[in-house]
């Protein structure tokens, strides 16, 4: 079978074009944005023991496992970040999350900041990546998790990130520049959950509005704030307005909503009074 026939039979399976291209690429070990080889190389015959092992993940895909999961990796605001069914796969949104923290940290002489959820290691490589004089408090529940991160930071080589095993801020006194998170915030009964069911279910759902973790988190943070530090949340797409309501609840001051490239309403955060 040849370039262009695994990659129509991956159509006949349901398969997205661009997921069926990295999918190939990665079984040929070539790199996922290389996909200007493939057009050039259609007519190449694909050895039987790509082939099977490009089929069986195109079944999987089907299934609904994600890409990232299949090729290992997921990059992250310009990082390549290992990835697994330990952790929850990064998300582009996620990328305006961010670069706000990085906005109100940029007159912050060696900030300190926790990142709560970390997963991956995401949030917190990327800050550190870009803010090498910060110090960096990473946060999960999960162990299985933190191994992952463990080794995104040492792949990454990225030693301001020290690793913790945590339930949100209990345990941690700061005080913090800046307290970041990506927590669970979807509710139980959301139709869109079994669409997620590969990824951990506990990085996902969040009661019964999604919004239990980050009421814990917004209770917790005035305590642990610097003086004039920010608290800063990524939530779903119709929630901004709930947790703007749950800052000003906890006294924390200039709360607003920041939005994606999409224009949707993605992360929300107020600052502790400064002085």
């Amino acid at each position: 079978m040849t370039v262009a026939e695994a990659l129509r039979a991956a159509a006949a399976l349901g398969l997205d074009r661009l997921d069926a291209q990295i999918l190939l690429l990665h079984t040929l070990q070539r790199a996922q944005h290389d996909r200007a080889w493939l057009l050039a190389h259609d007519t190449d015959e694909v050895p039987e023991p790509v082939l099977a092992s490009f089929q069986a993940d195109c079944v999987r895909r089907v299934a609904g496992e994600p890409v990232a999961y299949l090729v290992g990796e997921k990059e992250f605001h310009g990082l390549p970040f290992q990835v697994d069914a330990r952790v929850l796969v990064p998300r582009p949104d996620t990328e305006t999350l961010v670069d706000w923290a990085l906005d109100v940290l940029q007159d912050v002489a060696v900030p300190r900041i926790v990142d709560l959820g970390t997963g991956s290691g995401a949030i917190a490589l990327a800050l550190a990546h870009a803010r090498p004089d910060a110090r960096i408090t990473a946060v999960d529940a999960s162990a299985p998790a933190l191994d992952v991160a463990r080794a995104n930071a040492a792949r990454l080589g990225l030693g301001n990130v020290q690793f913790q095993r945590g339930d949100w801020l209990d345990g941690l006194d700061g005080p913090f520049e800046l307290i970041v998170s990506n927590p669970p915030y979807i509710a139980n009964d959301d139709p869109h959950l079994p669409a997620l069911r590969h990824e951990p279910r506990s990085a996902l759902a969040s009661g019964p509005d999604g919004l239990d973790d980050i009421r814990r988190i917004v209770t917790q943070a005035p305590a642990r704030l610097a003086a004039g530090g920010w608290l800063l949340l990524e939530h779903g797409w119709n929630q901004a307005a709930a947790v703007r309501a749950l800052l000003v609840g906890a006294d924390l001051q200039r709360p607003i909503s920041r939005s994606d490239l999409a224009g949707i309403e993605r992360c929300s955060g107020a600052q502790r009074a400064p002085g």
